[in-house]
């Protein structure tokens, strides 16, 4: 990537996965202890919905951000590119 692309969402984003990713070490503790496979299970959904929240978030700030790129006329040559390229993920 040539230039840094930030927005201000991305530090509650990361914070976000940073504590999927805690809640996920936790989950794999799980399994090693011998822990009931419901328990896990629970865990890994609430680790799965953490992320599909942050992917969301992610996407949504994007999306937001080409759109007011797009009415400020700053938007590159096609305003849409960015939204096809990352609807692709939703």
């Amino acid at each position: 990537m040539t230039h840094s692309h930030r927005h201000s969402s991305h530090p509650r984003i990361s914070a976000r996965l940073k504590r999927a990713n805690g809640h996920l070490n936790s989950v794999i503790a799980m399994i090693a202890e011998g822990r009931p496979c419901p328990e896990i299970a629970q865990q890994l959904q609430a680790v799965e919905k953490a992320v599909a929240n942050a992917k969301r978030a992610l996407i949504f700030d994007h999306i937001d951000h080409c759109l007011d790129a797009e009415n400020s006329g700053a938007s590159e040559s096609h305003p849409t590119a960015g939204l096809k390229d990352i609807a692709r993920y939703l």
